[in-house]
């Protein structure tokens, strides 16, 4: 991805400033350089991470542009927390109380970013349940955003689609060392599902495979018809 020479100059500015004055510099920015400036912000971390611990940058890097919301969440601002690592037991850092699945709950808190990125790579490799992870190669993305969501680290049925979104989306796949982004396969051999391309829309797949909208929407049981690159749907 190519960025422009202004949203370099926001990133640089935004640099040393404090996590509130950063915040504040984000929300003058539309959504789509915002996240730019986030990627430009935390690319060499993420792959410092990713050459000490072996997960892929453009993992690291999606999990916090979606977790922070670009930097811009109450728990990023706050507590520097870019991948909403909870207390969880024998935590003995500080921790911040933030609402999230219930009110209140702990949440870890860090002097600086570069803590949340290195705890997050620390929270990996470090428990039990995401060690098939680290059997995957480094730009296989595709397989970690799946791993991720199959080992518990998020309960959003989607979190997997979002996280391979973005890495497609602002060509994360580069930081990982890859030329190009992973070939998906459109339909299985059965022809009972789609993977989601770039461009996509509900009804243009209903109409590509001789469905209605509504029909579509009710056998994947979707709440809205906001589509992710990656996502796959079941066509019966």
């Amino acid at each position: 991805m190519v960025y422009s020479g202004s949203v370099k100059r926001t990133a640089k500015k935004i640099e040393n400033k404090s996590p509130k004055k950063s915040v504040k510099k984000l929300a003058e920015l539309d959504a789509h350089t915002r996240m730019k400036v986030y990627v430009l912000q935390y690319a060499e971390m993420a792959q410092k991470e990713m050459k000490k611990y072996g997960i892929p940058a453009s993992i690291t890097l999606a999990q916090g542009l979606l977790e922070s919301q670009a930097g811009m969440g109450e728990l990023a601002a706050k507590s520097n927390n870019h991948f909403g690592i909870k207390c969880h037991k024998g935590w003995r850092g500080a921790r911040v109380s933030h609402d999230d699945d219930a009110k209140g709950e702990c949440f870890r808190k860090y002097k600086k970013v570069e803590q949340s990125y290195r705890d997050h790579s620390d929270f990996l490799r470090n428990r039990g349940r995401y060690s098939d992870l680290f059997k995957m190669k480094k730009t296989d993305y595709i397989r970690w955003a799946h791993g991720l969501k199959k080992a518990g680290y998020a309960t959003d049925p989607q979190y997997a689609y979002k996280l391979i979104s973005l890495i497609e989306r602002y060509e994360l796949w580069q930081f990982d060392g890859s030329k190009a982004p992973l070939k998906t396969s459109k339909r299985t051999k059965k022809g009972q599902s789609y993977v989601v391309q770039q461009g996509d829309t509900l009804y243009s797949i209903a109409k590509k495979f001789d469905l209605s909208v509504e029909n579509l929407i009710a056998i994947n049981r979707l709440n809205s018809t906001d589509l992710a690159i990656g996502q796959q749907l079941n066509l019966k």
